[in-house]
């Protein structure tokens, strides 16, 4: 793994993600027109990959619909084709224990067949997709990923020829991710975000990111990002420890302390000019495939 700053920083660009809602931000991109532009957007002030999930364009819920995603890739590449896009395969992942029968799923659960959870990727070939390690508890509720679940996903991402970007809460996930690797499950050394400042995962501390970053493998290629308020100081923190970095509004939607922001691009733009001040420069596209070998 990188353990000294990059002189170039790839951004990725979190758009709208899953669980932020449409009640705490008016200015979320919900439909995929909207989506597709915030991405343009914020590729056009630094961000060389854009993080996509989709959502129901009238109710504004989290949504796995293929045609949405396939509109908005279409969107994006039709003006951005050098744009690395990167699909999520989180959604599907979380139970709910009904109050009558823990057995019993209950409202709120979303568990999907984990060959239903990657369908869009197989169909729509992204350069990435995130790959979720994590079996959490994720509010009142709790996140299932079981290991059999991971391999059958990664076997499918490979088979589509995408890179996985393997997302990492807790330690634990980091000694999955060496075990799914020893057994060829994954490709090593491999693409890495590490999410921090998600309650029962790692905190986000600068302690809590380097002991993270010390258990990837060697040569790894990793972001460590934060959640809210801890977007920015982690940014800060990612970079200096030979990380890259991400920002959105899936992982936080406020430029300052009671300031929302109104458009993905000023939290991108934000970011780039905080990596400027540290001393390193934006990656262009280009330089962001060559580096993530795509």
């Amino acid at each position: 793994m990188a353990t000294s700053p990059h002189q170039r920083v790839i951004i990725t660009c979190a758009v709208t993600g899953n669980l932020t809602r449409p009640d705490q931000t008016p200015f979320l991109p919900i439909t995929p027109e909207q989506i597709a532009n915030s991405a343009l957007e914020a590729g056009e002030v630094g961000a060389s990959v854009v993080h996509i999930h989709v959502r129901d364009p009238v109710t504004g819920a989290p949504s796995m619909e293929i045609d949405l995603y396939r509109d908005v890739m279409q969107r994006i590449r039709k003006h951005r084709p050098d744009l690395i896009i990167n699909l999520t395969t989180g959604p599907g992942g979380r139970f709910v224990p009904s109050d009558e029968d823990p057995r019993v799923a209950g409202a709120g659960t979303t568990l999907l067949a984990p060959e239903k959870r990657v369908e869009h990727i197989e169909k729509l070939r992204p350069e990435i997709c995130t790959l979720d390690l994590n079996t959490m508890v994720s509010g009142g509720e709790v996140v299932i990923n079981t290991p059999r679940n991971i391999r059958i996903m990664a076997d499918r991402i490979r088979r589509s020829n995408v890179l996985p970007e393997i997302e990492l809460f807790d330690s634990g996930d980091c000694h999955l991710a060496h075990d799914l690797i020893k057994e060829g499950a994954l490709a090593g050394p491999g693409l890495y975000s590490i999410v921090l400042g998600i309650r029962y995962g790692f905190e986000a501390s600068p302690e809590a990111l380097s002991y993270a970053r010390s258990l990837l493998p060697a040569a790894a290629t990793w972001t460590g990002f934060g959640i809210g308020r801890n977007e920015f100081p982690m940014l800060a923190q990612s970079w200096l420890l030979g990380g890259h970095a991400r920002v959105g509004m899936e992982d936080n939607i406020y430029l300052s302390k009671g300031v929302l922001a109104e458009r993905n691009d000023q939290l991108v733009s934000r970011a780039a000019e905080l990596i400027r001040v540290l001393g390193a420069e934006v990656a262009t596209t280009s330089e962001a495939r060559a580096m993530l070998s795509l």
